[in-house]
């Protein structure tokens, strides 16, 4: 490890821009994306913003961590789909729920009600073919200028990264599933 000296003096300028609502997109291979996004809805929420939760992959009875936490402090979040694809009886029930879904998270940003929506796991809709790009990109241009959207999961489409103000891209350097240890309760679910 390298020793370095803490800077002395702030490392940037001030921005001068408007404050307006950020379309921020957390993808890649690594682990922590949807974690990211929790935590950007509970800095939202202790600021006493309205934040709305979409989960298009997991299961409307779904009680994981999140879950049980974000019922606890009043954070809605909405399991739309049925599971990961390689446990869907049914594929095109799967891309149905996803439509459903997002006719529900559309709805949601359009009426700006909400200071936050995050958008988990959308991007897998999106790139089954489940969900029409060109839709999704337009209703994050034409959103309410005060409201900010967080979309999360691997192989974000380009097309949205262009359209994002804030991309992240979470690097594996190593897994403990890729070592043979399984899942463990409160870290992955």
């Amino acid at each position: 490890m390298q020793i370095e000296t803490p800077p002395s003096e702030k490392p940037y300028d001030k921005a001068e821009g408007e404050r307006r609502g950020l379309v921020i997109v957390n993808t890649g291979d690594g682990k922590g994306k949807s974690t990211a996004a929790f935590g950007l809805a509970l800095r939202a929420h202790g600021r006493g913003k309205a934040v709305k939760i979409y989960q298009f992959m997991k299961v409307p009875s779904a009680r994981f961590g999140e879950h049980r936490m974000f019922e606890q402090i009043g954070i809605p979040i909405e399991g739309l789909g049925d599971g990961f694809s390689w446990k869907s009886q049914d594929l095109e029930h799967s891309a149905q729920l996803a439509r459903d879904g997002w006719e529900k998270a559309r709805a949601t940003i359009r009426a700006g009600e909400h200071f936050l929506v995050v958008l988990d796991e959308i991007t897998y809709p999106l790139i089954y073919g489940w969900l029409p790009l060109d839709g999704v990109l337009q209703s994050l241009r034409e959103r309410p200028s005060h409201v900010h959207v967080c979309l999360t999961g691997r192989r974000c489409p380009p097309e949205i990264i262009g359209l994002a103000d804030t991309v992240t891209e979470m690097t594996k350097i190593k897994h403990a599933f890729n070592a043979g240890i399984p899942a463990q309760r409160g870290i992955e679910d």
